[in-house]
């Protein structure tokens, strides 16, 4: 936007996290740290097994699987972990329909993966989600977590952008009071987590 000369506001509307998840028969992963993430998912990762991680986990292969390169997730995943956009460990099954990656993860005791935690909401009946370690010991992706920031580094805003010169436009105007008014409804249908509404009425005197 910069580039192409366009002002721009900035509106948060939601919360999401991100979940790690693991085949429900998996007994032995009860957590992860952030460094064991980086481990695991940075590019020539040397980690195939999953006593590779820990020495007292099995000796079995890990079948990885991650949203496709051209998704937000996965930009934010491997920013916050391995420190760049983009970078990761090349052996993995990615896509874009995160339910071909909840089958894979559902249907392999030795699969590993992440995808944003509404998708995990709607499935959790086939996954099992790990606590991750931040410093601060293991914390889980509820919605309370996510949305006061203890899920750290995986919890994210979500934001909209609106074009400052298009806001002269009554449409565009009402379009956006409208979605910032109903936001707190429609973040839940999809399965991300509301802001608390004093942030969706700060949202609204920036469009007056």
């Amino acid at each position: 936007a910069k580039a192409a000369g366009v002002e721009y506001v900035e509106l948060k509307v939601a919360f999401d996290g991100i979940a790690v998840l693991v085949n429900p028969d998996n007994t032995w992963v009860d957590r992860l740290t952030t460094e064991e993430l980086k481990k695991i998912w940075e590019p020539g990762s040397t980690v195939k097994t999953w006593k590779d991680i820990r020495s007292e986990w099995p000796e079995e292969e890990i079948a990885f699987y991650a949203p496709g390169t051209d998704s937000g997730t996965f930009d934010y995943f491997t920013d916050e972990i391995n420190g760049e956009s983009g970078a990761i460990r090349s052996d993995f099954t990615g896509s874009e329909d995160d339910n071909v990656l909840v089958q894979g993860i559902a249907g392999d005791k030795n699969a590993l993966g992440f995808f944003g935690h509404a998708y995990y909401e709607e499935n959790k009946d086939k996954l099992k989600v790990v606590p991750i370690d931040n410093g601060d010991g293991p914390i889980e992706p509820t919605a309370d977590a996510i949305k006061d920031g203890s899920y750290a580094p995986l919890s994210r805003p979500i934001f909209i952008y609106i074009n400052k010169s298009s806001l002269a436009r009554p449409e565009v105007k009402a379009f956006v009071n409208f979605y910032l008014e109903t936001a707190k409804d429609i973040v839940l249908d999809v399965g991300y987590i509301a802001l608390p509404d004093e942030e969706y009425e700060a949202g609204l005197e920036l469009v007056k």
